[in-house]
């Protein structure tokens, strides 16, 4: 497909986009959806006042929650990936704005069920679960309990299901303002016009032309310095928002709070950022190899994505990219590989950009629906065959998750989640290292894995360490002004960078631009993950069956332990920071390899 433009959403071949028939075959149908899960909402009531009278009518209750949770999801999934298709489509963002009042409806209809199980004596609770209809719910209901000590009143429970409508406005308002509402122009290339957006905004950045990646720079981040304040407004209401509701629950912090449901303890997040800040010497070296490989008096913030090695092959349609991830993830079986290549070539996946399409990559695995993949796949960027085979990994994961877990506990922590996808990318990296035919293509698949993990380990332990002090902030009581926010980040970027980097004035507006923020404390499970997946990828290429089969444990076990000791099990201990400091080493030695390459 040529991607050099943006087409309209209708102008894009069905076989491009995903199939969301096996979730509703139409608009029409969901909303026959919608209906029956309103009716079930009038139901909820009835249920009060029952669940612990004996293990039955706790069962009872359970089963109608399952099947109105299984409906729930795939209402969700249906209308947000429709939205995801075209941001600006008014009918999709109509069916999504109903589901989020009807499940909010829902919410605080439900808002008595959790303390009224928590209310159960413990005694009372351990008889139930020895009942065989509470099988499938015993998971779920012991990691219920461990949320005893945070449940508030029946009254309290609904004043805060009905204020979570509210919640996602900021996330919202942030998408629509980024991805709609701002029109980032066009850039002069030597190919003509071509259209600059959040999608298009790394191709640029990897360009060989300087100019051109300083103009696209400047270009992009004028358009971040004009909605600056309205950007610092957005994110420090999402922040006052995490801090509130920490507070209301009685958690010591926001952060204590996001890491709570994980069962991490904060010395994890605590051990990232501190093994990172010990290592970041190495990725001052790095800093230091760039200026020196690509000729450069200084080092722009313009300049740290665009591949040190030019020369190798970089254009990959999707056919060529979906052949390449089987080769290299053969070591898993054929299932595996199959499973993947059947749903890549069909449509598991929303492949291309398309005007109003939601950016970046993500996947979204449902019980009942295939585990879809959303994707603006650039045939000229190889990285976007590296974020395939990540977004591949999370599907599989799902896929596996699915089928060997009941639904209230199949699906698994973000946590574990980039475990999976992360581990992809490495067995593609070697893959590609162990095929290629030349020193400088070496080079090239080096050159682009260090920056790889540059940008999952060190890159997102920043934004980890931000949204931390940010957080912090808030909780001190010093308001998070633009300046504030801009302040604390700049302090980061210099600190991470090193001494061989010269920011531009807007370069702290990077805070204000990163989507995931909009979710407290995600961006350091990135980190995790890649530390804990280059460990698992050893283990598995250079073990034997049983070391294959602890990974495949690892990866049907859903939402059946703690990520913690699920990762255990796959071979590896996250509650430690060896991992992390392995991980540095792996860093330190591709560096070290990438400095012989280019002699």
């Amino acid at each position: 497909m040529d991607t050099s433009t943006i087409p309209p959403r209708s102008a894009v071949p069905v076989e491009y986009t995903w199939d969301l028939s096996k979730l509703y075959p139409s608009d029409s149908a969901w909303n026959d959806g919608l209906a029956v899960y309103e009716k079930m909402i009038e139901k909820i009531e009835s249920y009060r006042g029952t669940l612990g009278r004996s293990a039955d009518t706790l069962a009872d209750w359970l089963d109608f929650y399952k099947e109105m949770g299984m409906l729930e999801e795939r209402l969700a999934y249906y209308c947000e990936l429709r939205q995801t298709e075209d941001e600006g489509a008014s009918e999709a963002r109509t069916m999504t704005g109903r589901f989020a009042m009807a499940q909010a409806r829902a919410q605080a209809a439900a808002s008595w069920a959790v303390p009224e199980i928590q209310a159960i004596p413990d005694s009372s609770i351990q008889s139930f679960l020895k009942n065989e209809r509470l099988a499938e719910y015993r998971i779920y209901l012991q990691k219920l309990l461990r949320w005893k000590p945070y449940i508030l009143s029946d009254k309290e429970e609904r004043l805060l299901a009905l204020h979570a409508e509210g919640e996602s406005v900021p996330r919202d308002a942030f998408s629509v303002l980024t991805n709609v509402d701002i029109d980032f122009g066009t850039i002069d290339t030597p190919e003509g016009k071509r259209p600059l957006s959040q999608s298009t905004w790394s191709s640029f950045m990897e360009k060989s032309d300087r100019d051109l990646r300083q103009r696209a720079y400047k270009a992009f981040y004028k358009q971040f310095d004009a909605h600056k304040t309205t950007l610092a407004a957005l994110y420090g209401g999402s922040v006052k928002q995490d801090v509130i509701k920490a507070r209301i629950r009685g958690f010591s912090s926001a952060r204590a709070m996001a890491l709570f449901p994980d069962n991490v303890d904060e010395s994890v997040y605590d051990n990232l950022i501190a093994t990172i800040n010990a290592n970041l010497p190495t990725l001052h070296r790095y800093y230091e190899l760039r200026k020196k490989a690509l000729g450069l008096p200084e080092l722009r913030h313009y300049d740290v994505y665009v591949p040190i090695v030019q020369s190798a092959k970089k254009h990959t349609t999707w056919n060529e990219a979906v052949d390449m991830i089987s080769q290299a993830l053969s070591p898993l079986g054929d299932e595996y590989v199959q499973t993947l290549r059947s749903g890549l070539l069909g449509r598991w996946a929303d492949r291309y950009e398309n005007k109003g399409k939601r950016s970046g990559a993500f996947s979204a695995g449902s019980y009942t629906g295939d585990p879809y993949i959303l994707m603006n796949y650039k045939e000229d960027v190889i990285r976007d065959v590296f974020t395939l085979a990540h977004e591949g990994g999370h599907s599989m994961h799902s896929w596996y998750s699915a089928r060997n877990n009941p639904f209230m506990h199949y699906g698994y922590t973000i946590f574990e989640a980039e475990v999976a996808s992360t581990f992809n990318e490495e067995l593609l990296f070697r893959h590609l290292m162990k095929t290629a035919d030349s020193r400088e293509l070496k080079a090239y698949l080096v050159n682009k894995r260090v920056d790889d993990i540059l940008a999952t380990l060190f890159r997102q332990t920043m934004f980890a360490e931000f949204e931390h002090r940010v957080h912090a902030l808030e909780e001190g009581g010093t308001p998070l002004t633009v300046d504030v926010l801009r302040s604390e980040y700049r302090t980061l970027l210099t600190k991470y960078f090193g001494p061989a980097m010269v920011f531009e004035d807007e370069s702290d507006l990077e805070g204000l631009r990163i989507p995931h923020f909009y979710g407290a404390f995600y961006v350091y499970k990135y980190a995790t993950g890649i530390s804990a997946s280059l460990a698992l990828a050893e283990r598995v290429l250079s073990g034997g069956k049983q070391e294959r089969e602890d990974y495949f444990t690892f990866l049907k076990s859903g939402g059946s332990r703690f990520p913690i000791e699920s990762l255990k099990m796959a071979g590896v201990d996250m509650s430690r920071p060896e991992p992390i400091q392995a991980a540095c080493d792996t860093f330190a030695r591709l560096v070290k390899e990438l400095e012989g390459l280019l002699k």
